[in-house]
């Protein structure tokens, strides 16, 4: 595991219920979340994809290794915190990334949030089943 004496860049994501702490080392391409490797912790390719957007869209693929905590919601909105996390990330590392990183939009927190149930309602929107007898 790294120790906190390595220099590292270091950002915070958030999507749905989920906060990622992402640190950046120089590396290899090496991925750790919550002490596991990604290929371990995310079983499907697009989630994969997911937290390797920002690099693609930086050219910067190989050049750090990712060691990320996450913690709430599910694997999905966890991708989508990590990639946030990593952004942030790769724009303290270097700010002449911004442009590229505010096009794509990984510096954008995704808003989109559960919406409450409702009193009268079984669910947000779902009404109780209506019968006419």
């Amino acid at each position: 595991m790294y120790t906190s004496a390595k220099p590292y860049f270091y950002g915070t994501g958030r999507r749905k219920s989920s906060t990622a702490r992402v640190r950046l080392y120089p590396g290899t391409g090496n991925i750790t979340i919550n002490g596991r490797d990604i290929d371990d912790y995310f079983g499907l390719e697009t989630l994969k994809l997911i937290v390797n957007q920002p690099f693609g869209v930086t050219n910067t693929i190989g050049k750090f290794d990712i060691v990320c905590l996450v913690r709430g919601g599910g694997i999905s909105g966890q991708a989508g915190a990590i990639r946030h996390g990593v952004a942030r990330a790769l724009l303290a590392s270097d700010a002449e990334l911004r442009p590229a990183l505010k096009k794509a939009g990984f510096l954008t927190r995704d808003p989109r949030m559960k919406e409450r149930k409702k009193y009268g309602l079984k669910a947000a929107r779902r009404a109780p089943q209506f019968s006419k007898r």
